[in-house]
């Protein structure tokens, strides 16, 4: 059984930085492409984040261009989202996402999601 597993998060005043991690157990994490996405209250799921399967090709949501890192260690079985110079609007339930798809295959699995909350 595939897993993934958030953790980090937290709340931080704006400016400031977060990091949260993601463990895949159960699989590979090298299988695939691993993303973040967010939702805040009120709001759609939103893709914030992206990561090939070896992390050479990496995409952002504009509106995180600049202050969001996203980086894979695929000998741990992990991913990361390092946030920075983080806004109000950046206050959401961050949900890792883990997607392999080919032809004839698409396994796609989700993390329980963890808070993140911005505010002075």
């Amino acid at each position: 059984q595939v897993q993934l597993v958030e953790s980090g998060g937290g709340s931080v005043q704006p400016g400031g930085s977060l990091s949260v991690s993601c463990t895949v157990s159960g699989s590979t994490v090298s299988r695939y492409t691993m993303n973040w996405y967010r939702q805040a209250p009120g709001k759609e799921r939103e893709l914030v984040a992206s990561i090939t399967t070896l992390g050479f090709g990496t995409n952002f949501a504009d509106s995180v261009k600049g202050r969001f890192t996203i980086s894979r260690d695929n000998v741990k079985n992990t991913v990361y989202l390092q946030m920075n110079s983080l806004k109000p609007e950046d206050t959401a339930v961050y949900y890792c996402n883990a997607r392999a798809v080919s032809m004839t295959t698409k396994l796609e699995y989700w993390g329980q999601g963890t808070q993140v909350t911005v505010s002075s």
